[in-house]
């Protein structure tokens, strides 16, 4: 089983009662010891692979439960094949790679529009989603934590709550107006986490493999990191569901549940390292620091 660091608490109370035996053990063993129920696979009809060139693949998982309407747009778009033939077109260093139909030309399927209403924020968090939360303050929200290993900040219980621009985070680009983004232009963080950007652009999901190869591409050399010529573009050979792909050759990946014991450890590990490299332990975290890990079966 290969373990993938990727960039809640399920309650005070848990992590009290598990004080130093949370600490003592390190991530990697916290890690090893989950059983298999505080994992979730995710849903093969919301998860797709995008595949670039010399078979670096990058698998990104769609946010339904927060933006419903992208998610459904994206997820058409690739099994139509619609991405297939487009391209990276833009590297902003420390910011975003951005992928799409640059120059907006390429007619979509029908019944599908270009434009979307936006979808910055919801009421609140869905009920079926348990919220819980990372302890500490945040700079961009009054709470911050994870719903189901999403990054959420939210202004209370009943309140307003939005997906956060974490690293690896995707969105749906757009120009000024509010509703004038879609499913056309799609971007992923690659640097230090934009959440001045938070309920501006709406947060379609995440990747949880391939990062490697969104962050490692050449920076673009034109205003805001585009392309200056499309012979620099990387090109997309394919975009395909995991429900598409044959049942041999797809790929399970889960994802750790932020509403386990498991977690719960795992982060109080992380804020307070007691390996014997770290002179202080920082007893602290940000929520971008505290995406669950991925694995993949």
């Amino acid at each position: 089983m290969k373990y993938l660091q990727t960039v809640g608490l399920v309650s005070i109370c848990l992590l009290l009662a598990l004080g130093r035996s949370a600490s003592a053990a390190s991530s990697a063993d916290i890690l090893g010891q989950s059983p298999d129920s505080h994992w979730r696979t995710v849903d093969p009809q919301h998860t797709y692979v995008m595949q670039l060139t010399d078979k670096r693949m990058v698998l990104i998982e769609l946010a339904p439960a927060f933006a419903p309407r992208h998610a459904a747009q994206i997820a058409a778009l690739v099994k139509s094949g619609w991405y297939d033939g487009l391209a990276i077109v833009r590297v902003n260093d420390n910011y975003v790679t951005q992928w799409g139909d640059a120059e907006g030309t390429k007619p979509l399927p029908d019944g599908l529009s270009r434009t979307l209403p936006a979808e910055f924020e919801l009421p609140r968090v869905p009920a079926d989603l348990p919220f819980n939360a990372v302890p500490g303050r945040d700079a961009y929200a009054p709470e911050a934590g994870f719903a189901q290993g999403w990054p959420v900040g939210r202004q209370s219980a009943r309140g307003p709550a939005w997906l956060a621009h974490c690293y690896g985070m995707v969105g749906a680009g757009r120009d000024s107006a509010p509703d004038s983004g879609g499913a056309g232009e799609l971007y992923a963080v690659i640097g230090h986490s934009p959440r001045h950007l938070d309920r501006n652009i709406t947060v379609v999901g995440r990747v949880l493999l391939g990062m490697e190869y969104l962050a490692a591409l050449p920076r673009g050399d034109d205003a805001m990191g585009f392309y200056a010529t499309p012979a620099q573009r990387v090109p997309i050979l394919s975009a395909r569901l995991l429900s598409q792909l044959p049942d041999a050759g797809r790929p399970v990946v889960q994802v750790l549940r932020t509403d386990s014991s498991s977690y719960a450890r795992w982060l109080e590990a992380r804020r307070n390292r007691t390996d014997s490299w770290f002179v202080r332990p920082a007893g602290a975290i940000d929520l971008c620091n505290a995406m669950p890990p991925v694995r993949l079966r």
